[in-house]
């Protein structure tokens, strides 16, 4: 239970464009709805050495091969090849791994020469298997967009166990109340590779490794939630590469996961609560909603609910026990998303009555997409040499005081990192990465994992950066229309002066439900 509430998902809001899947995993939090169109196409049967059919990148400096590809769900091609690199760079000796890239090539005949590189969430989301370029549009008129899989995710040697993650097969499975730990060992077996070799650092090396393969001179990145991490680490070991930066849905590097999580997450769900008692239809649907929620809590610390329901996609009634932790960690998802979170005071409202159906509709909807676009075992090969050395017990029982949510999602994390192989970072990793590079950083106001906040910290040591904050929205932005044409000004300006940080004006979260036909006109 300890990773999944931590991949942060591509989460959607009113106004996004046609075909960005809407709901936190459909959320960090993002797979393959990749549709290019546009001239200068090779056939079937080509090969290109370069990216766009103008030559992007200089053929003196390509050294890497792409061929014509289709993905999962896309209709038109893309290109796709693959760079082997030493799983342990240092030593330069031993086993290789390929890494994926994918290259979706610019409409113009003659495109920029400094793409945009994607760089997802987690630790642990595929690149290349994220519905993210429909918001992209504007910017794939002029640039290249690339998708990289992060070593240990996707198609580049990925660490991935099937014992991590829930269970599509039976209720009790799927909400068994297990930690990461206890089948870690079992994980770890079926793996060839090194597991201290995949942490950020080393990526972000792979990653430069790509870009000198593909003849980019210089990129813009961007990244969500994780990949705001990822970004500003590669700023850091890399800053002659980059052109501009964009961080949505910030973690600094003073951000150690999940720490701050329980905190965080109460946060959105307070203001979530609140606004359900200032909306008239939801407060008198819904009354006194947080005092039964806190009701249901304490019932469920006393004892598991014992729940019998039909599964809702084989209609086959089955039984499973459902624990107060295994309930706050699917209750702490759904909040990425506020057209999902729209829908929680309804369960929480069934719930409190001992109607198990919405939770469990909702809690299903999650999971298909958890277990395509992450590897579990990447997030703990991340967290366990970049955050969990940094906290300690008492950290985590400070930070998680008063919340519904507890200490648990910290404390088993640090639980399963004990049985990680020690691993290490450098020294100046946990430093703010300072640097002049323009960056455009964006929050939305509802983000339950990476909220306002956090964008704050990182921008104090970003001298040439803008901070906004746009309203209504969850984890990431790009749903709104105002933060994609900001995104594309930054990267057309290559600068973030002149652009205006009032954006979102007038949006809102999505209105309450109070039933399945949706919220009252």
């Amino acid at each position: 239970m300890t990773g999944g509430i931590f991949s942060h998902p591509l989460a959607t809001s009113p106004g996004a464009p046609a075909g960005l899947p809407r709901g936190p995993w459909a959320l960090f939090a993002l797979t393959a709805l990749l549709a290019l169109a546009g001239c200068s196409r090779p056939s079937s049967g080509a090969t290109m050495d370069a990216p766009g059919g103008a030559g992007t990148a200089s053929a003196a400096m390509r050294r890497m091969a792409l061929k014509p590809c289709r993905l999962d769900g896309v209709a038109a091609q893309t290109l796709c090849g693959t760079l082997e690199v030493f799983e342990d760079r240092a030593a330069a000796t031993g086993r290789k791994i390929s890494l994926r890239v994918v290259v979706v090539p610019a409409l113009a005949s003659q495109p920029k020469e400094d793409p945009l590189v994607f760089l997802a969430g987690g630790p642990g989301q595929a690149a290349s298997r994220t519905r993210i370029l429909p918001a992209l549009e504007r910017i794939r008129r002029q640039r290249d967009i690339i998708f990289v899989d992060q070593r240990g995710t996707g198609d580049s040697h990925p660490l991935d166990c099937e014992a991590l993650n829930p269970s599509r097969v039976s209720l009790a499975e799927r909400f068994a109340d297990r930690e990461d730990a206890d089948v870690l060992p079992q994980c770890r077996k079926g793996w060839e590779a090194d597991e201290r070799l995949y942490t950020t650092s080393i990526a972000m090396d792979d990653l430069d490794d790509v870009r000198e393969a593909l003849g980019y001179a210089k990129v813009n990145l961007w990244g969500i939630s994780y990949g705001t991490r990822a970004a500003l680490v590669y700023m850091r070991q890399h800053p002659d590469r980059v052109r501009t930066a964009i961080l949505d849905g910030v973690a600094p590097m003073g951000q150690y996961l999940p720490l701050y999580a329980a905190r965080d997450g109460q946060r959105a769900l307070d203001l979530l609560l609140e606004a359900c008692t200032k909306d008239t239809v939801c407060a008198t649907a819904y009354p006194d909603l947080r005092a039964r929620t806190e009701a249901l809590l304490a019932k469920l610390d006393a004892a598991p609910a014992k729940v019998r329901l039909p599964h809702p996609r084989t209609g086959v009634t089955e039984d499973f026990v459902l624990t107060r932790r295994v309930f706050t960690a699917e209750l702490f998802a759904l909040l990425y998303s506020p057209d999902v979170a729209s829908l929680v005071p309804l369960m929480l409202d069934r719930a409190s009555k001992d109607d198990w159906t919405t939770f469990v509709a909702l809690s299903l909807g999650l999971t298909d997409e958890v277990a395509r676009t992450t590897s579990r075992g990447m997030f703990l090969a991340v967290v366990c040499a970049e955050d969990a050395p940094f906290f300690t017990v008492e950290d985590a029982e400070r930070e998680a005081k008063g919340t519904w949510f507890g200490s648990r999602m910290a404390m088993d994390v640090k639980k399963a990192c004990a049985q990680w192989p020690s691993s290490t970072v450098p020294k100046s990793f946990r430093a703010p990465v300072v640097s002049d590079i323009p960056t455009l950083l964006l929050s939305g106001e509802l983000d339950p994992v990476t909220p306002p906040p956090w964008g704050e910290e990182a921008k104090r040591t970003l001298s040439h950066s803008l901070h906004v904050v746009v309203p209504g929205l969850g984890h990431n932005t790009v749903g709104a229309d105002c933060a994609r044409s900001l995104m594309a000004e930054v990267l057309t300006r290559g600068s973030v002066e002149g652009l205006t940080p009032d954006c979102g004006k007038g949006l809102k979260r999505p209105p309450f439900f109070t039933s399945f036909a949706g919220p009252v006109p």
